[in-house]
């Protein structure tokens, strides 16, 4: 092989792992349940919720059982209702909702007019790290919920920072469960955590 193919090669297989490289990262990772092993799979995620602990004082494992939650660490996710008859039912948007971080447009337009990050992308992991530390620390400051508490910052999360100060998830017998479970879910991921290699 002559050394221009051989450099040709070389450059292809060069562009055909940076490809698949960016491609991997917005799928979800093999398992949700094993956090070493997101960690092993994501670093770059790890990287980022660490760096949104440092920045606001929300636990990698409170951001983690948040995302889990919302989006089961899908890019593109949505939640969505069926509407219609039976023969011509369809899937619609249930809400604005969307990313990782299930953001609505209204609360993300506030936390990009806020953070001045204009380019921030609900579909970036990053950025949907930076908006959960940011709301959770808005909610702490409003309704004085500490950001290491899942619990409450999660019913917050769902219901909305006033939402959560008039107590509408008191009317939502199926929400504190929910709120239950991630934390559960967070303190799973922090004992995770505390024994990976």
């Amino acid at each position: 092989m002559t050394g221009k193919k051989r450099v040709r090669r070389f450059v292809l297989l060069g562009f055909v792992l940076a490809l698949s490289a960016c491609g991997g990262t917005k799928k979800p990772p093999s398992t949700v349940v094993d956090a070493c092993r997101m960690k092993s799979e994501r670093p770059q995620w790890f990287r980022a919720m660490e760096q949104t602990e440092r920045k606001y004082g929300v636990p990698v494992s409170v951001q983690m059982a948040t995302i889990a939650r919302e989006s089961s660490f899908r890019h593109d996710a949505r939640p969505m209702k069926r509407v219609g008859s039976s023969i011509f039912a369809r899937e619609v948007p249930r809400s604005s909702a969307y990313g990782y971080s299930q953001a609505l447009d209204g609360t993300w337009e506030w936390y990009k007019n806020e953070t001045g990050r204009s380019r921030a992308s609900r579909t970036n992991f990053s950025d949907s790290s930076d908006f959960i530390g940011w709301y959770m620390t808005q909610n702490a400051r409003a309704n004085g919920v500490s950001q290491q508490d899942a619990y409450r910052q999660y019913l917050a999360y769902h219901d909305g920072i006033t939402g959560y100060a008039r107590g509408s998830y008191r009317k939502k017998s199926w929400l504190p469960a929910v709120a239950r479970d991630v934390e559960a879910w967070a303190a799973r991921y922090d004992s995770q955590l505390k024994n990976c290699r």
